[in-house]
């Protein structure tokens, strides 16, 4: 079915004609709209490809024009080529921007559009298949000259043959998807059981997750950095590259920090990565944006790991630095247009650092949430960036890549941007499902990642037993104590402000209250300031000058002259109050009150310490136990699978199994039964 869309405005660019009049993204989300920004810029119309689970998504409102192409699972909607160069034809759309994941490096989708004479707006066949096999690509880089990890560069057949490969190479090592990106189809192994567990479960998702389960393995170089080039290349032989992209803050292999320059290289390590990429795309005859990855040393020692042959997801902070807009270039040049940028004309001005805004639940493990978003507003402000695929109302589901947005901060300086990206994530409201913005504001607040100091390690160095919520120093103590007061003190304001009052007994707001965070209870006494109030405990103040209203989502203040925002909500007798990677809440009475409540019991969660629970919402793959089974602490219950990705769970300790309460291909909530022990 065709959905017609209404037209919009366009202003085209001075002196350049739209290269074509219609094109066709194939993909879904934040990628999706954010190539349709370009084109509304250009004065191209656009197509939006839907699933059933996508028919109300942004990119399908945001299109000229929408099509179904299938059902919810993406084997049967955004990987049905077929589908797709049909949407194309019915739509008289001239050329098709793949985005990235799902078709942005299949061979097949490219030779299919050329077929239908639709023009794939990226490299052509030769580079995507060359590059998009991992195992032919290290093979073609180390003949290109181009430095490359030590690894085994054929597919493994087994777990047994795997073993062996990997006591020859010498661990760590990696296990990687032959056709594999984002971090699925990879597992890391330090001896001969993770090696058989991470063979099966790299081959698990890279078949699920591409279609291909080819696995090879690669040393595992230890304390590494991830940094890639970013290559432009067009059909008149002219290749260039635009810096390198810090890509080190990694979890699971999944990127979560990225940055603009990064931190760590010099002027001629960057030249000569930055040869080297160039020199590999030369050997494709590249044509289109693309990005050649490597890994870094701690002496800037670098080896080639891959090349994606599309648009990668950490994009607009190379836009922020060199002010090129990648997606038009990808156009220009799919249309046979020269690059207008030659290398010399590359500069890199200032800096841009980007964190991917995912629904998830970094207290359970970063595991996916799904929901509807009943409340989304984006930050704004001076170097701000939003690309985003959802809305206020709409909902994130169990079968597509759970992220919510690309936040960007862009500023002179890395303090600068890091400054910006962290208020950012202050203020960026998300509510009706779990999502990890007090983890990534943990980060960018963290003492050794303002330093620089940056490996893919980092996360699980930083944080060995997984991310509890962010750390609160006596300072940002101080400032949450005083904004609870001063939230309470106004909703009292409010609720105080009768008619009708006798004269002489008018109700009147406190003046102090018993504020209690995080196990700290302190008495806050307020005075009135103009614009505010000082707020006083333990002998300190704060001069707290603040616009809030009740109702407001946002609490911007000025705190002892800083600026602060602190997301709040209402909590039965308080707050729960987020800023600085925090989550915390704040129980505000009167005195009176603080005295009464001390007396009250205290209520006891339920024991559910016999029960194996689903940690997330997904399908249950496999149960490994049954009733009467005794197992050991370790050893595998059952399989949980959710957004393509694999979740083994094990028993904690020796148990008996007593009851199994799901069997293999149930669909799972979070917190459902699995097993029950004796």
């Amino acid at each position: 079915m065709q959905r017609k869309k209404n037209k919009r405005e366009r202003v085209p660019l001075a002196g350049a004609a739209p290269p074509f009049a219609k094109i066709l993204i194939a993909n879904r989300g934040e990628i999706a709209c954010r190539v349709m920004r370009t084109c509304r810029r250009m004065g191209i119309k656009t197509v939006a490809v839907y699933s059933d689970a996508d028919a109300d998504a942004l990119h399908v409102r945001e299109a000229d024009e929408a099509v179904r192409i299938g059902p919810a699972p993406s084997s049967e909607s955004y990987l049905n080529i077929d589908a797709i160069v049909k949407a194309c034809k019915a739509t008289g759309a001239q050329a098709v921007h793949p985005g990235y994941g799902f078709l942005s490096e299949n061979p097949a989708f490219a030779k299919a559009l050329k077929a239908a004479g639709i023009v794939f707006i990226g490299p052509d066949m030769r580079a995507v298949a060359a590059m998009g096999d991992k195992i032919e690509s290290k093979k073609l880089a180390a003949k290109a000259g181009v430095n490359s990890v030590p690894g085994h560069l054929a597919a493994i057949k087994d777990a047994d043959e795997a073993i062996k490969i990997a006591r020859k190479i010498g661990y760590p090592v990696m296990i990687k998807a032959s056709a594999g990106g984002g971090g699925k189809g990879m597992r890391l192994a330090h001896d001969d059981a993770e090696t058989r567990d991470g063979f099966r479960s790299a081959t698990n998702e890279a078949r699920s997750a591409f279609g291909d389960e080819r696995v090879f393995i690669e040393k595992f170089i230890e304390q590494p950095r991830h940094i890639e080039i970013q290559v432009l290349g067009d059909a008149h032989g002219n290749v260039i590259y635009l810096g390198e992209r810090e890509c080190s803050i990694q979890r699971r292999h999944q990127k979560v920090i990225e940055e603009a320059p990064s931190p760590f290289l010099d002027a001629k390590t960057r030249a000569k990565m930055g040869a080297q990429a160039v020199t590999l795309a030369k050997a494709v005859d590249y044509k289109s944006a693309g990005t050649v990855e490597f890994i870094v040393d701690a002496k800037r020692n670098f080896y080639f790991l891959e090349m994606n042959t599309r648009l990668q997801v950490e994009h607009p902070v190379t836009e922020a630095v060199t002010g090129l807009d990648l997606v038009e270039l990808m156009i220009r040049v799919a249309a046979g247009e020269k690059l207008p940028v030659a290398q010399k004309d590359v500069k890199l001005d200032g800096w841009a650092v980007e964190a991917r805004v995912y629904a998830e639940d970094p207290l359970r493990g970063f595991l996916p949430s799904i929901g509807r978003l009943v409340r989304y507003r984006p930050p704004q402000g001076p170097g701000i960036r939003v690309d985003t695929g959802v809305f206020e109302g709409g909902e994130i589901g169990v079968h597509y890549d759970p992220m919510i947005a690309k936040l960007v901060g862009a500023g002179a300086t890395r303090d600068e941007a890091i400054d910006r990206l962290s208020a950012a994530l202050d203020g960026y409201v998300v509510r009706g499902l779990n999502h990890n913005i007090a983890f990534l504001a943990a980060l960018v607040r963290h003492p050794r990642f303002r330093e620089g100091r940056l490996s893919t390690g980092f996360i699980a160095e930083e944080f060995p037993q997984g991310f509890k919520g962010g750390a609160v120093d006596e300072a940002t103590l101080a400032r949450l104590i005083a904004v609870a007061a001063v939230l309470q003190r106004r909703q009292d304001e409010v609720a105080t402000a009768i008619g009708g009052q006798l004269p002489g007994h008018e109700a009147r707001a406190p003046d102090a209250y018993a504020v209690r965070i995080d196990g700290t209870e302190r008495m806050v006494s307020l005075e009135p300031l103009p614009g505010g109030y000082r707020a006083s405990a333990d002998g300190a103040a704060l001069a707290v000058e603040t616009a809030w209203l009740p109702g407001s989502v946002l609490f911007e203040a000025t705190i002892d002259g800083s600026a602060v925002t602190v997301q709040v909500e209402r909590a039965g007798w308080g707050w729960h109050l987020f800023h600085a990677g925090c989550e915390l809440t704040a129980r505000v009475l009167t005195p009176r009150r603080a005295a009464l409540a001390a007396l009250m019991p205290v209520r006891k969660p339920p024991d559910t310490s016999k029960f194996l629970l689903s940690p997330m919402p997904g399908l249950l793959r496999s149960i490994a136990v049954k009733p009467g089974q005794d197992v050991k602490a370790g050893e595998e219950i059952a399989v949980v699978e959710a957004m393509k990705m694999e979740n083994i769970l094990r028993a904690e300790r020796d148990a008996t199994v007593a009851k199994l309460h799901a069997a293999a291909g149930d669909s799972l909530a979070v917190d459902q039964k699995i097993v029950e022990f004796a």
